[in-house]
C-alpha cells in the first residue's frame, strides 16, 4: 500500500481575500480539482477563495512558480491578492534581494516589492481592453458595451489584468445586486471562459468602493485584480486619478495605473493565519 503524500500550506489573505498556498512538487499539479473543491470548504475543509500552488522557479531569474484555482476548482490566469501573499511568503522564507521579488505565473512574470512588517506592492503587468484578451464577444474594441442580463440592458466595461473582468458602475455597491447579476454576469454567454463581475461606486476621482462576484469563487471580500480592473475602467471613462484608494469589504486597497503603456501596480497587506498539511 502506497504511504500518503504530505504537502504543506499556509493559509493567508489579503483583506479577507484568503488562499491556502500549498508547498508543491514541480509537475503535474497533486492536487484533482474534486479534492481542491473539498478542502475549500469551509465547514468540512480548509476554506479559501483561491488555492495557490507554489512551486520551484521554472526559468532563471524568479524566486518561484506558483498557479492558480478556485473555489470550484478550476486553474485560473491571475490573482491579485494571491500574487501578494505568495510575494510576502517566499520574501519571509529570504527570497529575493532588497525587497524585491519576482514571481512566474501562467500569466506571466510578476514583480513585487516587500516591505518588512507593511503593504506589499506587486506589479500586474499590462491593461488590456482589446475584447479577444478576455475573451469577450464584441465586434470590436469600445469603452463602454451593452450587455443584456436578467432582462436589463447593463452598461460594461471589459478588460484583462491577466483575467478577465466585467466592470459596471453603481450609484451604491451597499444596495447593488451583486448575488443576482453577480452569477449571470460570471456565466454570460459573451464571456467564453467566464468572467469577473466587478460593481464600482465612484466617491471622488482618487476613491471608489468595490464588490467582485468572483469566477469560481462567488463574492470575495475583496479582489485584487477586481481593484485593478475598476480603476483601468474608471480611468478610461475620465472618472479616476492615477493613484486611486479602492475600498472593498474586507478593507483598502491602492491601484496606481498612468495609463496606456504603463504598467498597473497593486499595494496592500498579506497576512499569514496558519500552517498546516494534508495527506493524500
Amino acid at each position: 500500500m502506497l504511504a500518503p503524500m504530505r504537502i504543506g500550506f499556509t493559509k493567508m489573505h489579503g483583506l479577507g481575500n484568503d488562499f491556502a498556498v500549498f508547498d508543491a512538487p514541480a509537475g503535474p499539479a497533486p492536487l484533482a480539482q474534486a479534492q481542491l473543491r473539498r478542502l475549500a470548504d469551509r465547514h468540512t475543509g480548509i476554506g479559501f477563495d483561491q488555492a495557490l500552488l507554489l512551486q520551484p522557479p521554472q526559468r532563471a531569474g524568479t524566486d518561484a512558480f506558483y498557479r492558480i484555482f478556485n473555489a470550484d476548482g478550476r486553474e485560473v490566469e491571475q490573482c491579485g491578492n494571491g500574487a501578494r501573499c505568495v510575494a510576502a511568503l517566499i520574501a519571509g522564507r529570504g527570497a529575493g534581494r532588497g525587497g524585491g521579488v519576482t514571481l512566474d505565473s501562467p500569466a506571466g512574470l510578476v514583480h513585487a516589492r516587500v516591505r518588512p512588517g507593511g503593504p506589499v506592492s506587486v506589479d500586474m503587468g499590462a491593461v488590456r481592453f482589446e475584447p479577444a484578451a478576455l475573451p469577450f464577444d464584441a465586434p470590436q474594441e469600445a469603452d463602454r458595451y451593452r450587455l443584456e442580463v436578467e432582462g436589463e440592458a447593463l452598461e460594461i466595461g471589459a478588460v484583462s489584468i491577466g483575467n478577465p473582468h466585467a466592470v459596471l458602475l453603481v450609484d451604491s455597491v451597499d444596495t447593488a445586486p451583486v448575488a443576482r447579476l453577480g452569477p449571470a454576469i460570471e456565466h454570460h454567454r459573451r464571456f467564453p471562459k467566464r468572467v469577473n463581475a466587478g460593481f464600482m461606486q465612484v466617491l471622488d476621482r482618487a476613491r471608489v468602493r468595490l464588490r467582485v462576484y468572483e469566477r469560481g469563487a462567488g463574492e470575495t471580500l475583496a479582489c485584487g485584480t477586481g481593484a485593478c480592473a475598476a480603476v483601468a475602467v474608471g480611468r478610461r471613462w475620465g472618472l479616476l486619478d492615477r493613484d486611486v484608494s479602492v475600498g472593498a469589504r474586507g478593507g483598502e486597497l491602492l491601484v496606481s495605473w498612468g495609463g496606456p503603456g504603463e504598467s498597473i501596480w497593486l499595494t496592500g497587506p498579506a497576512q499569514v493565519a496558519f500552517e498546516g498539511h494534508i495527506d493524500l
